[in-house]
C-alpha cells in the first residue's frame, strides 16, 4: 500500500463520519504496518474518543515501526488534560506519522507535529491536503470567522445540524452563538433565510 493509498483511505473514512463528531472534526487515522493495515479509526459519535485513541489500542503490538496516516494533525494538547493524539502515537512506537491537514486550533497548531518529532518519529505533512481541506472548511471557516459555515441541502447529510433561524433575526449574532458552541458545518434549504444568509455575505456556495 502506498502513502498516497493510505491516506486516501483515511480522508474516504473521515469522510463517512461527517456530521456524527459535533463538535469535534471528523478524522480518520490509519496505521500501516508492512504494507498492510493493522488499525483504523475516525472520530467517534459525538467528538470522542479521537481516531488515534482508537487506533492506537486496535493495533497493539503492530503499532511499533508502524506509519500512522492521519487526515488532521493530532492535537498535542487536549482541553480536558488528557493525553494527547500525539502522545498516544509516541507511546505506542509508531515510527512515521503522515498528516494530510496542519491544525491551526489552539491544540494543535503545529505542536502536535512538533512533539512527534521531538519524540523522534519521522513527520511529514500534506499528503493529499487539497483532498483533505474539503472535510475540515466548515472547522477552519470557525476557527477564522468564529462562525459555522452554512450551505444549501436537501436532506443535510454530512452536516453537524440544520440552522432553523427567522430571516429578519440577527443571524450573525446566532450564528456566532453556534460557533461558540462548537458547531463547524450547518445546512438550510432554499427559501427566505437562505435568501437572506446570501445577502449578508453568510451563505457558502
Amino acid at each position: 500500500m502506498t502513502d498516497q493509498e493510505a491516506m486516501r483511505r483515511a480522508i474516504d473514512l473521515a469522510r463517512a463520519h461527517m456530521g456524527r463528531t459535533w463538535p469535534n472534526p471528523s478524522v480518520a487515522c490509519v496505521i500501516v504496518k508492512d504494507g498492510e493495515v493493522v488499525a483504523e479509526a475516525a472520530t467517534a459519535d459525538g467528538g470522542r474518543p479521537h481516531a488515534e485513541e482508537q487506533a492506537v489500542p486496535a493495533a497493539g503490538d503492530k503499532a511499533r515501526g508502524a506509519t500512522a496516516y492521519v487526515t488532521l494533525e493530532p492535537c498535542g494538547a487536549r482541553s480536558s488534560g488528557r493525553r494527547s493524539c500525539a502522545h498516544f502515537l509516541v507511546e505506542a512506537g509508531v515510527a512515521r506519522v503522515v498528516v494530510a491537514c496542519v491544525d491551526p486550533s489552539p491544540f494543535a497548531s503545529g505542536r502536535g507535529v512538533e512533539r512527534l518529532r521531538q519524540a523522534g518519529l519521522e513527520v511529514e505533512t500534506g499528503l493529499l491536503s487539497d483532498e483533505a481541506a474539503v472535510l475540515y472548511e466548515g472547522y477552519l471557516h470557525r476557527l477564522e470567522t468564529g462562525r459555522p459555515m452554512v450551505r444549501l441541502s436537501s436532506d443535510g447529510e454530512g452536516f453537524d445540524a440544520r440552522f432553523a433561524a427567522s430571516a429578519k433575526a440577527d443571524l450573525t449574532t446566532e450564528l456566532k452563538r453556534l460557533g461558540e458552541a462548537g458547531y463547524t458545518r450547518l445546512w438550510t434549504s432554499p427559501g427566505d433565510l437562505a435568501d437572506a444568509l446570501r445577502a449578508q455575505g453568510l451563505l457558502t456556495e
